[in-house]
């Protein structure tokens, strides 16, 4: 007789679990939301991935989580200036949002409170598959966030930034997004607060067909906070997402994007910064599906390793059988700045198609130690001299923005992490 032993939960799984016995009657939701929280608690009770999953290899979920924060919706939170000045500013504390309904002209924003409690909303509750551990979390516990919805045509002369902060304590936001035929826009997701938070947050979005959406993430948690993102899009016909992400926080981060190009025509840039120091563990992996013919997409990541920091970069593409005329391209590039320093890379191509235009490439390596002599030969002091090549490795990242006052910002937050980490 063959016995199986169940594998004990570890505290971060118990804290779940039992969370959710106690909030249980708080969450809000229709049957059919409950439905989505009850089936995704079961796949947390079924234990958090392990390296053994493929797609969370080179992050071991369930050792790596070793504590979970409390629920506290009364934490203290910091007001945030906007990243671009006279953006239009939604904010969301703890997991709950504070701001009124208003929005800007052809901008409809609505409570995520309020979807749940229709009913409307269950079917974005739905899981990824068996390894999504963070949209199990973020469906069974997610409360609050905002949808917003842009209409046809309107093109937002301001970024609409969406505020995701924390005080220490245990969240959970969604924070759909659609827009509409021939919307242009900017949209900026900011993530950051202080203390030993544990955080999740999916952002949705759907692209209307000749859209243009620039979306930007800037995730500056605590050393000591924890935090998990999903970002999904698709994208329409001849419409056109560029996504730019910069981590320069966290203890343990996992942000995962997930897009699909649904459209002829479609088009999908992204570009990250990953800046990692200390004992942080940072995972980005992304999953891209070409899922129709005429589709193209760029993705560079560069990335800045200090300390005993650990990072990782898996990123597929998906090029279905009918998706012919596809030109997709990958890129990862890694400057370990200390012997401790790590970082992993996976780039994967998995191709259906014949007439295809593909590629990928990584490298991982050090300052040039030639660079750096011809710089301190001239004067220049070495923490200076290494300062100026890790900007200029990171500056054709940013400077793609195009839009100057987001370039701008962006490099001063650059500025601010070298200030105290190089």
């Amino acid at each position: 007789m063959n016995i199986h032993a169940t594998p004990q939960r570890t505290p971060a799984e118990t804290a779940f679990v039992d969370a959710f016995g106690d909030r249980l009657t708080q969450l809000p939701g229709d049957p059919a939301v409950m439905v989505k929280r009850d089936g995704a608690i079961e796949q947390v009770k079924a234990g958090l991935p392990t390296r053994r999953i493929e797609s969370w290899h080179y992050t071991d979920l369930r050792r790596l989580l070793t504590s979970v924060a409390d629920f506290d919706a009364a934490a203290s939170t910091t007001a945030l200036a906007p990243l671009i000045e006279g953006s239009k500013v939604l904010t969301l504390a703890n997991g709950v949002s504070v701001d009124d309904k208003a929005a800007l002209d052809g901008v409809s924003v609505v409570r995520l409170s309020e979807k749940l409690v229709d009913g409307s909303f269950a079917p974005a509750l739905d899981l990824y598959g068996s390894d999504d551990a963070i949209g199990a979390v973020n469906s069974a516990f997610v409360a609050d966030g905002y949808f917003v919805d842009i209409a046809d045509g309107i093109e937002l002369e301001q970024p609409l930034e969406l505020q995701n902060l924390q005080g220490g304590a245990q969240s959970h936001v969604r924070l759909p997004v659609r827009a509409g035929k021939g919307v242009k826009a900017t949209i900026v997701e900011r993530q950051t607060g202080t203390g030993a938070a544990t955080v999740s947050c999916v952002s949705q979005l759907l692209i209307g067909d000749d859209a243009e959406i620039t979306w930007v993430i800037v995730q500056e948690q605590p050393d000591t906070a924890t935090h998990v993102a999903q970002f999904k899009a698709e994208i329409g016909a001849n419409a056109k997402l560029r996504l730019f992400f910069m981590n320069a926080g966290g203890k343990l981060v996992r942000q995962e994007v997930i897009v699909k190009a649904a459209g002829e025509g479609a088009e999908f840039t992204m570009r990250g910064v990953n800046l990692l120091s200390g004992d942080a563990h940072t995972d980005v992996t992304m999953v891209l599906d070409h899922a129709v013919p005429n589709t193209s997409s760029t993705e560079l990541v560069r990335n800045i390793v200090t300390g005993r920091a650990k990072g990782v970069f898996q990123g597929r593409i998906n090029v279905h059988q009918y998706a012919q005329k596809t030109d997709a391209k990958m890129a990862c590039n890694t400057l370990l700045l200390s012997d401790d320093a790590e970082f992993s890379t996976k780039p994967e191509l998995e191709i259906f198609a014949d007439d295809v235009q593909c590629g990928h490439g990584a490298t991982v390596t050090e300052i040039d130690r030639t660079h750096l002599f011809y710089l301190m030969a001239r004067g220049i002091e070495e923490k200076a001299a290494r300062g100026l090549l890790v900007k200029a490795f990171l500056a054709e990242v940013i400077e793609e923005m195009e839009d100057e006052p987001l370039v701008e910002a962006l490099e001063a937050k650059l500025n601010d992490w070298f200030e105290t980490h190089v």
